[in-house]
């Protein structure tokens, strides 16, 4: 019988339901406390690639999942005229790879963990470990007791700052901003994606028939760390106002769509590197213990790998130390795998220069007879591979 029987899990967006199903397959209750006063929806698109298709599918949800991709079957790169300067179809695809906006598939994850208790509109003010277990002060008054404590909270994770020290001594930042918000489709989008460069400076909108409107993104390569991914949301449009008008094709307007947007995100491209992801009876998962940033495209496997994993171990080992050191054994080789493919997406979507911008524009052009001879799409299946699953062990 494992040592542990209740988990509190700080976070609820798709590392923390994703765990909370899988405890509840295994016998261990779990409290998920959430900052957000409701399950989130809408958000960006994301992807499900490799192993963490393998999980989906033992969860039963790979059929929805599938229904839910964005039918994205474009990209284009237009000049400050709104002409393509090239048109391909999406170099990532496939059977091992699926694009979902992220809200629809927490809702998928939430549906599924429907035999645990989520808290709401409450968060985690102060932790207290001794040798049996750990107890949480929440922010809104009371406390929890359990047998461990898994931070599932983010890039900015509380429960690693209450319990690891300052984001500062893991974070790296990797030179860039990005911005995310749903706008009106004013350029006629139909499953597509179009992006206009600036050196250093990358604009995006994209549609899916999955949302209504389009979503823009704004991404600023080569930036200093200027500590505005913690500024208000108003501080941060301004920044973007300062940095991007006048760029030409559809930006200025863009972003007086940006300002009126209710899902305005805001963030700096950073990795999390931990030496440990555990302390005690506390233990880091997803983008907490090791965002990859999001130019990997791999946060949101890595979460559902690294859930998956867990529980497993959790349910498999008789002493909790065991289990957690077992969980970073087989996680680590994986994560830092996925971790390396967020070194080209800066320089991908947002060169430096002009010449960056050219030649990147040809290697997209190229993109077939790369992903054949080792291009970018291949290191980023290889790295979606790069663990093997257990058979599943059912409590």
């Amino acid at each position: 019988m494992p040592a542990v029987r209740k988990v509190i899990i700080s976070g609820a967006g798709i590392a923390g339901p994703a765990l909370a199903y899988w405890l509840g397959r295994h016998n261990i209750g779990a409290t998920v406390l959430e900052r957000a006063r409701q399950v989130r929806s809408g958000g960006y698109a994301i992807d499900l690639r490799g192993v963490a298709l393998d999980v989906v599918e033992r969860m039963g949800l790979l059929a929805e999942v599938q229904q839910r991709r964005t039918e994205m079957s474009r990209l284009s790169v237009v000049n400050a005229a709104g002409k393509p300067i090239l048109s391909i179809s999406p170099p990532v695809s496939g059977p091992r790879a699926a694009e979902l906006l992220r809200g629809d598939l927490i809702g998928l994850l939430h549906g599924a963990a429907i035999d645990s208790e989520f808290l709401f509109g409450n968060r985690i003010a102060a932790v207290e470990q001794t040798a049996d277990g750990v107890g949480v002060t929440l922010e809104n008054g009371g406390s929890r007791q359990a047998d461990l404590l898994v931070g599932a909270d983010g890039l900015h994770s509380t429960t690693r700052a209450l319990v690891f020290g300052a984001e500062e001594s893991y974070s790296n930042f990797l030179g860039a901003y990005i911005s995310i918000a749903t706008v009106p489709n004013h350029v006629g989008a139909d499953r597509e994606t179009r992006l206009f460069n600036l050196p250093g400076r990358g604009v995006v909108i994209y549609h899916t028939p999955r949302a209504d409107g389009a979503k823009a993104i704004f991404l600023l390569n080569g930036a200093s760390q200027l500590g505005i991914d913690r500024r208000s949301a108003a501080q941060q449009q301004e920044f973007l106002k300062q940095t991007f008008a006048g760029a030409g094709w559809e930006t200025d307007r863009l972003l007086a769509a940006v300002s009126k947007s209710e899902d305005f995100y805001f963030d700096s491209v950073t990795r999390i590197q931990m030496d440990r992801w555990s302390k005690g009876r506390v233990v880091l998962l997803g983008d907490a213990g090791y965002c990859p940033s999001p130019m990997s495209g791999q946060g949101t496997s890595l979460a559902v790998v690294g859930a998956y994993v867990l529980a497993e171990e959790l349910a498999r080992q008789p002493d909790v130390a065991a289990a957690l050191a077992a969980y970073e054994r087989r996680m680590r080789p994986y994560v830092e795998a996925n971790q390396r493919i967020a070194d080209f997406g800066p320089g991908l979507l947002a060169p430096r220069s002009r010449l960056g911008i050219t030649m990147r524009n040809l290697m997209l052009r190229a993109a077939p007879l790369l992903s054949r001879f080792g291009g970018l799409d291949t290191r980023l299946s290889r790295a979606a591979e790069a663990l093997e699953l257990d058979a599943p062990r059912m409590a």
